[in-house]
């Protein structure tokens, strides 16, 4: 045929039927493709699910392109789930534990307001600009400041997230049998080959009182030829774990909640002085948001007298404190009073608070009359604590009995030496005959009439004259115990008659501490427990051997590091072993018998 003719006869040949289209292949349930094992089966660029690649074009700039692998985005709820699922993880609950911690470092550092509001005047006159950036920021509230409740608060939501589902699991674990025995227990990590004088049932049977005894929750399979037995212990890890997190939950609940009950009071005390737990009693009060008047046990406290000790450095002539004991006495309502002490770092428990020795000082007996003689003030006035020394800075005030209202501002030195400007320190903190008190006086108005609240530590000089002192005609008024000045004006005199000791203290109610308390041992115990339980599953496994005997096959796996797991199934395997014998012994001597 030439090729035309050729060409003809192929064109007329009927066209081959199409071959039926194969069916498509059902997709394969997710999990790790078999191109990338560290890919699961329904990624974007795996071998199944791979999207078609463009058909090739003569065009020479798509030439050989293919597009690449993109990552599914996520939807607005998707987003959602995700930053859920990383809040609530247990590595961002300790992330956020330890950031906390972080946060209250600036509490223990900088004076706080609620606890102590006089700490921090003092901080903020001694540092005003650093005080102006440090309140900005709320570090003088650092518990209640807003960046320490998101902390808190995010902590809060991370343990819930986290607790409540683990619990759901554990409950549902706790009810599930062992698993079954692995195929292959050559496998896994522990694995130990024996043989036995028994029967495969029989060993299976003893090793499964073995298990029980060693506190393995067992489970017995019997299938294809072989008898094993499955067990699984170590669930009092995830119980102590759960403990641990739960009892952090309940600590946190309660200091939140809690934390709106208490209240801290401070009082200045002169001895031989009584104080009443009334509100009106403190001199400064700080009460939780919750805070009622009748969570107040009326009780009485007074102070007797105060002990004091002493070293002196021999080279620098410095004295420092070795302790400090406050002598007092408590009475309930129908009850007596009752001798107490109170030292530092050994609070006093009374009527439901704690009392707290804060400082001390001295109080020097002060006697005022008026130009006829008559007494108008004798009592003893604080003169707070200025240095390790206990100079004093104290002030006095008579609003009646003398002609004009006096106010009085000075110091007091329990040692006093004259300085080479005219001045005095005191060099030693015990007191002597020869202490001394230096008063500054003022006539005017004192303020105390206007209703408005007075601190009584301070004098307001605005509307005050001085009469006597630096800026005066009239020279600073010292005296030494026992001795008498003259007061200006012809308004009278003032005596130094004597000296008492005053302490300050802080009073703290705190009605949830015993339950953290508890809330943290047991914490702590569940910590311990989560630390020391190792978590295994354990498998022994009997075929009949050649010679009619068991082929015992031992094997364990442990959740996590377990460097014991070897030496268990080694333990196992002893026992059983041991068990094994014991009984032939004693089929054999039922026998002979």
């Amino acid at each position: 045929m030439t090729r035309d003719e050729t060409a003809a006869a192929a064109a007329a040949k009927p066209a081959k039927a199409a071959k039926p289209a194969k069916p498509a292949k059902a997709a394969k349930p997710a999990g790790r493709s078999s191109g990338d094992p560290l890919r699961p089966a329904d990624y974007i660029g795996s071998d199944e699910e791979a999207p078609a690649k463009p058909a090739r074009t003569a065009r020479a700039d798509t030439a050989g392109a293919d597009d690449a692998p993109t990552a599914a985005k996520l939807n607005p709820l998707e987003w959602v789930r995700f930053f859920w699922r990383q809040l609530t993880s247990m590595r961002t609950a300790l992330v956020l534990l330890l950031l906390l911690a972080l946060a209250a470092v600036p509490g223990s550092l900088v004076p706080q307001r609620s606890a102590d509001p006089n700490g921090v005047i003092q901080y903020q006159q001694q540092n005003p600009e650093l005080s102006k950036v440090l309140d900005a920021l709320q570090v003088f509230d650092t518990y209640t400041s807003f960046w320490f409740s998101a902390i808190y608060l995010l902590l809060f939501v991370s343990l819930i997230g986290c607790i409540i589902p683990r619990t759901t699991h554990h409950l549902k674990a706790l009810r599930t049998k062992p698993p079954t025995t692995p195929a292959r227990l050559s496998r896994l990590a522990a694995h130990l080959q024996t043989t036995a004088d028994a029967t495969p049932e029989t060993a299976i049977d003893e090793a499964a009182k073995l298990l029980k005894r060693q506190g393995y929750r067992v489970e017995r399979y019997d299938r294809r030829g072989r008898v094993s037995v499955s067990a699984e212990r170590g669930y009092l890890r995830e119980t102590g774990n759960l403990v641990f997190h739960t009892g952090l939950l309940l600590i946190l609940l309660l200091v939140a909640v809690g934390g709106g009950f208490i209240y801290t009071g401070e009082k200045l005390l002169v001895q031989g002085q009584s104080f009443t737990n009334t509100l009106s009693s403190y001199d400064t009060w700080s009460p939780g948001r919750f805070f009622d008047e009748s969570q107040l046990n009326p009780y009485s406290l007074r102070l007797d007298g105060f002990d004091d000790k002493y070293s002196v450095d021999k080279l620098t002539g410095v004295s420092h404190p070795e302790d400090y004991t406050a002598k007092v006495s408590t009475r309930s309502l129908d009850g007596t009073w009752t001798k107490q002490e109170i030292k530092v770092n050994e609070p006093l428990a009374v009527g439901g608070t704690q009392v707290y020795l804060l400082g001390n000082g001295y109080a020097p007996v002060l006697k005022v009359t008026d130009a006829d003689g008559n007494v108008v003030f004798d009592d003893a006035v604080p003169f707070r604590s200025q240095d390790s020394n206990l100079k004093g800075l104290g002030v006095l005030k008579v609003p009646d009995g003398l002609k004009k209202q006096a106010g009085f501002i000075g110091f007091f030195y329990p040692t006093p030496v004259e300085t080479t400007t005219g001045g005095f320190e005191s060099v030693y903190p015990g007191t002597s005959s020869s202490s001394l008190v230096s008063l500054q006086m003022y006539v005017g108005d004192l303020g105390l009439d206007t209703g408005a609240p007075v601190n009584a530590y301070d004098l307001d000089l605005d509307k005050l004259t001085q009469v006597a002192g630096r800026d005066s005609d009239t020279d600073t008024l010292q005296m030494r115990l026992g001795e008498k000045a003259t007061l200006p004006e012809g308004l009278g005199t003032i005596e130094f008659t004597g000296i008492k000791r005053y302490i300050g203290v802080s009073i703290h109610h705190d009605p949830v501490q015993g339950y953290v308390l508890a809330l943290a041992v047991i914490s702590i115990l569940g910590l311990l427990i989560s630390l020391f339980i190792p978590r295994r599953r354990v498998w022994v496994a009997a075929t009949t051997g050649e010679d009619g005997g068991a082929v015992l096959e031992y094997a364990a796996l442990a959740r996590g590091d377990d460097p014991r797991l070897d030496d268990a199934v080694l333990d196992i395997e002893k026992q059983l072993a041991k068990r094994l014998r014991a009984r032939a012994r004693e089929a054999g001597d039922g026998a002979a018998s």
